[in-house]
């Protein structure tokens, strides 16, 4: 499988953190989403930011802004299905996603969710910690993305449900907190000491 494009999930509507764009929050000489970024534009083909609203917003970024095509917040399957829409106009069999308020992710996410696919013989992968899944940090495949539409029309919210039934390899990650993620301005604080 030739590398993947990247779709970082901004979509969310950061109630915790009082609204607005978590991933546009200064995170020591850059933002949160800056960071996210850096780790993942070296680790796929190209890279897009799935968010809604005004993409004026993220001009300063140069790069395509996706927006949900299903009404309503749909959680973070719409973002990943705006993605696989986007992708597969690129021509691209896979994307692999990142969400925008977790700056510390693995730098070897990438290849880790493609070995594991390729171990288990499935389309889809995602990360896992000792602490659970984490389905914002995925590998999806555009063939799917008519089945994802539709399970989404039907109303289905839940990541897990929808990978488990198409069959899901999961990358073991050992540290938890590699994906932490900027829900509060207590978070915040703890990131800046992360740095």
């Amino acid at each position: 499988m030739k590398h993947p494009l990247g779709v970082i999930l901004a979509g969310g509507q950061a109630t915790r953190m009082g609204g607005g764009d978590k991933g546009l929050l200064p995170l020591g000489s850059g933002t949160i989403l800056s960071h996210v970024i850096d780790r993942l534009e070296p680790q796929v083909a190209g890279l897009a930011l799935n968010a809604n609203g005004d993409p004026a917003r993220f001009a300063h970024l140069r790069l395509p802004v996706i927006a949900d095509s299903i009404d309503g917040f749909a959680g973070p399957l719409s973002g990943v299905l705006a993605g696989l829409d986007w992708a597969a106009t690129q021509g691209a069999s896979h994307i692999v996603t990142a969400a925008a308020d977790t700056p510390f992710f693995p730098c070897d996410l990438v290849p880790r969710l493609l070995q594991s696919a390729e171990d288990a013989s499935t389309q889809i992968a995602l990360s896992r910690t000792p602490d659970g899944r984490h389905p914002t940090f995925g590998l999806w495949p555009t063939a799917l993305r008519d089945d994802l539409r539709a399970a989404l029309n039907d109303g289905l919210r839940k990541v897990v449900l929808w990978t488990d039934k198409h069959g899901c390899a999961t990358a073991a990650f050992p540290d938890d907190a590699a994906f932490f993620n900027v829900n509060t301005p207590q978070d915040l604080v703890k990131a800046e000491h992360m740095l």
